[in-house]
């Protein structure tokens, strides 16, 4: 699969929830601490992320002075994000399982 765009989108938001459950931290070291991993992400496809899970009420701000430049947004989880985090874990866990299920049969053939 050369594109995998639409698979990256599907997990992305619970990549980043996670990040924040272990790190309360701004969008710009959230996209790098995901390129460290292996996403190739960008500014432009985490900060719409971010914005959308903040209005989902899963995130909340705390803006703090930056020695850089202006005000920098924090992003921590809520108690509604850390739930979402559970559901999306859990989803991960029993799709991640279903496929190398697949995966590994396909092998033993």
């Amino acid at each position: 699969m050369n594109n995998d765009t639409q698979i990256v989108k599907g997990i992305l938001e619970g990549c980043i929830l996670k990040i924040l459950e272990q790190e309360e931290t701004y969008g710009y070291k959230t996209v790098e601490m995901l390129c460290n991993v292996g996403f190739d992400v960008n500014e432009a496809t985490v900060y719409p992320i971010l914005t959308r899970l903040q209005n989902k009420g899963l995130l909340k701000i705390d803006k703090r002075p930056s020695p850089y430049g202006p005000t920098r947004k924090y992003y921590s989880l809520t108690n509604k994000g850390k739930k979402s985090l559970n559901d999306f874990q859990d989803t991960w866990d029993r799709i991640k399982n279903i496929v190398d299920k697949i995966m590994e049969d396909d092998k033993n053939d």
